[in-house]
């Protein structure tokens, strides 16, 4: 928003260059499913220009929902070592209904190419505030770590429009203070009010933990290396996505217009008068199955009927094509997506760990991880919880195909004396050393009080 960066500017901040703003715009259009450049077109009719729109597949989202099912589902659990305080956070989190919103901020980040949980405290309430790109302004970084940031979020009271800033300044000791401002918005206009109750105009955390997080895909911003912001997930496929919707464009025109095309002389055509004063046949913009052509000789002089052959077969291997295309582009592999007669398939069989969507999916991860454990020790600072934590992130690994068959390896070494039972939980509970050797002894002592024995 050009007012922010201005208000930003007048007070003495320095921020991404308002140009990188035109980028997210293109890469939320796409998102939305139509690109006015692309999907909106002229077309001729024998008689002049008609504007159509194409039709979309609307992939650019499908690909930023499936990168966030597969990062941040219900199989993904956070763990803290301190039960008192895991039991505190995770109240937290649920409060802020952070299982739908958290997977939801991931897509938009994805599309967007930054995305931000940001907490704050609402009288004694902790409130956190899921944040797109488009209101997010980096004030300070360091080695693409942002530092220092400003945040916008968008409320409506009654009839007014309210811009709530919220600025985050990393001071010199390392320690956070935070800037609340409100504004009321008239289009690009900003006009300072009052903060609501229970909100301070300043306040210091008395924390270098900072109370936010920023969260982008894991892959290089070849826009501006320079930027600590991210890139869309499909910003370096907009060729492909485009490709699958002039290929699923022509598909369905196939079917639209291959039922029947009649050619229409002139001299039978019902005749009008144009604005300009020209005299031409008089059809519906919009049926296009008529096409006027002035046709010489008496012999052909009448209406013809030309039935086209519709090339289905064809067409769906093109946008198959195309699908693979996009989807390779974005990261998820070549066999991701298939177009099949009753439409758009996604892949449901598990991968291989050799293969480039699981070795993404772990690259994403490092970025998502590092956010999740950093936005678990924010909440426990605003908790009031200033020791360390160990904070462990365990995702979802069911979409690999050799997991069951790993665990199986596991429970058979256990077995043979090889491994200890602490290794099993360690390595697939998320579980440390100390408590899954805990967790094993508690286990046995209660097989043994039920009388199963020690196995």
């Amino acid at each position: 928003m050009q007012a922010i960066l201005q208000y930003l500017s007048r007070e003495g901040y320095d921020s991404v260059d308002n140009s990188y703003y035109a980028k997210i715009a293109l890469w939320l259009s796409w998102y939305k499913g139509k690109v006015v450049q692309f999907h909106n077109y002229r077309q001729y009719n024998g008689m002049k220009k008609i504007n159509r729109t194409r039709k979309t597949l609307g992939m650019a989202k499908k690909v930023c929902e499936d990168w966030a099912n597969l990062e941040l589902n219900e199989k993904v659990s956070i763990v803290i070592d301190n039960q008192s305080i895991n039991n505190a956070v995770h109240d937290v989190l649920e409060a802020n209904n952070f299982r739908i919103k958290g997977n939801q901020l991931l897509e938009i980040a994805y599309a967007l190419g930054t995305g931000a949980f940001v907490e704050y405290l609402d009288g004694e309430k902790i409130c956190i505030d899921y944040i797109r790109a488009s209101m997010i302004y980096p004030l300070q970084w360091d080695n693409g770590e942002i530092l220092s940031c400003a945040f916008a979020s968008e409320r409506v009271n009654g009839k007014k429009k309210l811009v709530y800033l919220n600025i985050h300044e990393r001071q010199e000791n390392g320690f956070y203070i935070i800037k609340n401002r409100m504004f009321e918005r008239n289009g690009n206009n900003l006009t300072a009010v009052e903060l609501p109750e229970g909100l301070v105009e300043e306040y210091n955390t008395g924390s270098s933990v900072p109370w936010f997080q920023v969260i982008t895909p894991n892959i290089v911003n070849n826009v501006d290396l320079d930027c600590p912001m991210g890139v869309s997930v499909y910003a370096n496929a907009i060729d492909q996505l485009e490709g699958v919707d002039l290929v699923y464009d022509s598909y369905l025109n196939e079917f639209r217009l291959g039922k029947k095309r009649i050619i229409v002389p002139n001299t039978m055509a019902r005749m009008m008068i144009e604005d300009s004063g020209t005299v031409g046949p008089l059809f519906d913009d919009n049926d296009t199955e008529f096409y006027s052509l002035g046709i010489e000789g008496e012999e052909n002089q009448k209406i013809q009927e030309i039935n086209m052959e519709i090339r289905a077969d064809a067409h769906e291997k093109a946008i198959s094509r195309a699908l693979s295309l996009l989807s390779d582009k974005c990261g998820l592999g070549e066999d991701r997506y298939k177009f099949e007669n009753s439409g758009l398939k996604t892949a449901t069989e598990v991968v291989s760990e050799k293969s480039e969507l699981y070795q993404n999916l772990r690259k994403h991860e490092l970025i998502l991880e590092g956010a999740l454990i950093h936005l678990v020790k924010a909440i426990a600072t605003m908790l009031g919880y200033r020791n360390e934590i160990q904070v462990t992130i365990n995702f979802d690994d069911s979409i690999i195909e050799d997991t069951a068959a790993e665990k199986q390896q596991f429970l058979q070494e256990i077995r043979d004396g090889i491994r200890q039972r602490w290794e099993y939980r360690v390595r697939f509970f998320g579980e440390t050393e100390e408590e899954a050797k805990v967790n094993v002894t508690d286990s046995q002592s209660n097989n043994m009080l039920m009388g199963f024995g020690d196995e």
